[in-house]
């Protein structure tokens, strides 16, 4: 042994003697094993299967001169009509980057489902040069996640492993690899600072690990590793005032990762998302105030304000007034938990849940069941009218799930697609608009439109659903 070690070792001894120990609990290192403490090993490990993604898209752009000032987008925005000049276009090719991460060695690749929007082509580069040409398998807006699967003429790739981020807890170290600002594969690391995330509006399932690793533009969709060299976490958001990291990133946990790479698996495919359990249910937070009048404990869980007569939650024997506590045996801390702790329950089997009713708990079984299409859409395509060539359908659960709406609402109908053609409509409508009202008359059916489109009338008066909000539109 070297003079040096024994110093560090003669050092050690003397911090861990006596009543030293118990005035200062900090330790001086006792050798240099103690001093070289590194992620190097852990970064080898799951380095080589995060890679860079690159998109190229085509885009047309208007080239009117007005198209894009503020007046004019008031009143047309992206719907100028080709006599005041809106047919005049260009088109350009746009790149994108970001990052992924290799799940298995025959070329999966998970990543974030807007790193890849739009794109016609796209390409994994992986940390050793290697580059491949892979094609999008499925793309699910919901949750932000989408599958890539790689030709790799059977060559087989570094692949990480995803594990629960169930018993990750704040204060665990973590470590963050992607590709920021395009200057190359990156590490950075950080610790878990807060579980559970909820109150954002980033995707359809607001439930997050926050970390403080410094995440920026071009990570997205890549690895949070544990120290264990899990994945427990796929990078796709920082909270940013100026564009770059503050210290507040998150990540999609791996539970809603492993439900979007078993639906694939399972067939699901293309940008229509995954499927999930429906639960037809609208709730409210249970506040301090409900909390002191139901003689809930504390003001945790979400309390049922709404429930739909095909809800599976009318099976379970839940009522409107009742609180939902927990799930599956994790506490439920607002709607918004039950949501995503719901979507990541396989189609056909049950979840227990907690329900508190009358100042006591019981546990009830969930049927994990996919939305109705009950009442029947319908679907039809509109012929005469300033609705043709519209295709239109009544809202149901089933309709509402693949345009995106949270509606519970069966009254509505719903535009599902529009006619390129069809100028007037395409002026002041979009796919996922609920027509509510017509020239004064409401619109809960297919028919009912179809009616109100044939009527001969001077004006057009329409109210529409559209992002939440009540529109009208008059045109005379």
């Amino acid at each position: 042994m070297k003079k040096r070690d024994y110093l560090f070792v003669l050092i050690g001894c003397l911090v861990l003697s006596g009543p030293a120990l118990a005035e200062n609990p900090k330790i001086v290192p006792a050798g240099r094993n103690q001093v070289n403490l590194s992620f190097a090993p852990l970064v080898k490990q799951v380095a080589p299967a995060v890679v860079n993604i690159y998109t190229k898209r085509t885009v047309t752009r208007s080239a009117h001169p007005f198209i894009n000032d503020p007046f004019f987008q008031q009143f047309f925005g992206g719907n100028l009509a080709p006599d005041l000049g809106g047919g005049l276009t260009r088109k350009q090719v746009e790149g994108a980057l970001g990052s992924g991460v290799i799940i298995d060695a025959d070329g999966i690749v998970v990543t974030n489902a807007h790193v890849i929007r739009g794109a016609d082509e796209i390409s994994i580069v992986l940390s050793d040069g290697r580059e491949f040409p892979a094609t999008l398998s499925l793309k699910d807006d919901h949750s932000d996640l989408a599958i890539l699967r790689v030709d790799t003429d059977g060559e087989k790739l570094p692949a990480a492993r995803l594990r629960s981020s169930e018993d990750m807890e704040v204060g665990d170290l973590v470590l963050a690899v992607g590709n920021p600002f395009g200057v190359g594969q990156t590490v950075t690391s950080g610790i878990v600072s807060a579980l559970s995330r909820s109150s954002l509006n980033i995707s359809d399932y607001n439930f997050f690990i926050q970390t403080d690793a410094a995440v920026n533009p071009g990570n997205s969709g890549g690895p949070l590793v544990a120290m264990d060299g899990g994945v427990v976490g796929i990078n796709t958001a920082i909270y940013s005032q100026s564009g770059g990291s503050l210290g507040i990133g998150f990540a999609i946990p791996s539970e809603m990762v492993q439900t979007v790479v078993a639906a694939e698996a399972n067939g699901q495919g293309g940008e229509r998302g995954v499927l999930r359990p429906w639960l037809g249910v609208t709730s409210q937070a249970v506040t301090r105030e409900i909390a002191e009048s139901l003689g809930l404990p504390k003001a945790s869980g979400t309390m049922i304000s709404g429930l739909h007569r095909a809800s599976p939650l009318n099976k379970s024997g839940v009522k409107v007034g009742d609180v939902i506590v927990s799930m599956n045996g994790k506490p439920i801390k607002d709607g918004a938990e039950m949501k995503y702790r719901m979507a990541t329950v396989p189609l056909g089997s049950t979840a227990t849940i907690g329900v508190f009713r009358n100042g006591k708990t019981f546990e009830a079984k969930l049927e994990a069941i996919a939305p109705p299409d009950i009442p029947a859409r319908n679907q039809t395509t509109l012929t005469t009218g300033i609705f043709s060539g519209v295709t239109v359908a009544n809202l149901n659960p089933a309709v509402a799930a693949e345009i995106g709406n949270t509606s519970q609402d069966d009254n509505g109908v719903v535009v599902m697609k529009i006619d390129s053609r069809n100028g007037i409509a395409a002026r002041f409508l979009k796919p996922g608009d609920v027509v509510l009202r017509m020239n004064g008359e409401d619109i809960q059916k297919v028919g009912d439109l179809k009616k109100a489109s044939n009527r001969p009338a001077t004006t057009l008066d329409l109210s529409i659903a559209r992002d939440g909000k009540v529109q009208q539109f008059v045109v005379r």
